[in-house]
């Protein structure tokens, strides 16, 4: 997550203005494990990003985005055109959750917040119901924000922060899990492993950020309006929850693949990570089945593979990341083919760690 503020995090900071960003993710192996107590690999990536302004002001106030918290229409028709593709909610319930959740923390852990107040802003250019985590980078600059506003920041474990995220959307009905959370809050390349032991011992799993430099080139293919993305109901996390055994294994093996992965990665041999990032899909697509997971967002990942490249989700749906390992011209005949689909295709810019001293000092030895 990257700072902008016109002073450092220290008393000072309360009288100043304060600007974070958070970028949106890409789940590369492991996902959805993470809610299951399996393990992911994931990253933060600056193509897309939201940003959350601080200042100081007498009153504590909110402030609705002029787009994306639109509460003025041109006639009916553009309403209801707007909330069929854009949907009820802006950023200003997010905002507000945070509030709330980081209140709360603060109170029940013993931290003092002084009583200045502040008004909250953010903007973002994160697709919606892309599959990126627009949501949590939202509520994540926000957290940041507040951590310098209060100068709390040493005192809230860098490991904590995704919880918090997860449960201001938790207060809002969002249904979710740490990895998107962690990956927005470190910034970089992380895996993650959210093992039973670690999870009800700790409370957050174990996270151990990554050399980005591992990565090979990665692309970012999404549709402009995802409204086909799997809106079918989603049986697999009650019949885990009864013991299926088919989907326990399945959930199981998609872990090991982020678990491989790590392995993989490290040692650079990409061919490798291809056949992983498709083996995650297709256990994916085994359990979930292909009503859940939309002809949409099937076509992106088939269109990937017609021309031999690796793809899986990104998260649950609206975008896909890919791999060409024969290069240019394979990434070349990809391009064209998603031009002729109506998909956007991009490289993915992998942003480093967004940690600063105070945050690391704070991470568990």
């Amino acid at each position: 997550m990257e700072s902008k503020t016109s002073s450092s995090p220290s008393s000072s900071s309360s009288s100043s203005v304060i600007e974070h960003e958070a970028y949106a993710r890409v789940g590369l192996l492991g996902n959805p494990s993470d809610v299951y107590y399996g393990r992911t690999i994931s990253f933060a990536f600056s193509n897309f990003k939201a940003s959350v302004q601080l200042r100081p002001s007498d009153e504590l106030v909110i402030t609705p985005h002029p787009t994306h918290d639109l509460v003025q229409f041109r006639s009916l028709d553009h309403l209801v055109n707007r909330l069929s593709n854009e949907g009820y909610y802006g950023g200003v319930r997010l905002l507000m959750a945070i509030c709330k959740v980081f209140y709360n923390y603060c109170r029940e852990n013993g931290i003092n917040l002084h009583a200045r107040n502040f008004t909250l802003s953010y903007d973002t250019n994160i697709p919606r119901q892309a599959g990126l985590s627009g949501s949590s980078a939202i509520v994540c600059a926000a957290l940041s924000c507040l951590l310098d506003f209060f100068d709390v920041r040493h005192l809230i474990k860098v490991e904590v922060r995704p919880n918090l995220v997860l449960a201001a959307e938790k207060e809002l009905g969002i249904v979710a899990g740490l990895q998107d959370r962690v990956a927005q809050v470190y910034g970089g390349l992380v895996y993650m492993d959210f093992s039973q032991e670690h999870m009800e011992k700790l409370g957050h799993g174990i996270y151990t950020p990554m050399d980005i430099n591992l990565l090979p080139p990665l692309y970012l293919i999404y549709a402009d309006n995802p409204s086909d993305s799997g809106k079918v109901h989603s049986t697999v996390r009650q019949r885990w929850l009864d013991g299926d055994k088919f989907i326990i294994s399945s959930m199981q093996e998609v872990a090991r693949v982020a678990e491989e992965g790590r392995t993989v990665l490290l040692e650079k041999d990409y061919s490798k990570l291809a056949a992983l990032m498709n083996r995650n899909f297709d256990l994916r697509r085994s359990m979930f089945g292909d009503d859940v997971l939309g002809a949409l967002n099937i076509e992106m990942v088939e269109i990937a593979r017609r021309v031999g490249a690796s793809s899986k989700f990104t998260g649950s749906g609206g975008a896909i990341v890919v791999f060409c390992p024969d290069g240019r011209s394979q990434v070349e005949l990809l391009e064209e083919n998603c031009q002729k689909a109506g998909f956007f295709i991009q490289p993915i810019q992998v942003v480093p760690s967004c940690l600063n001293e105070v945050d690391l000092r704070t991470l568990s030895s």
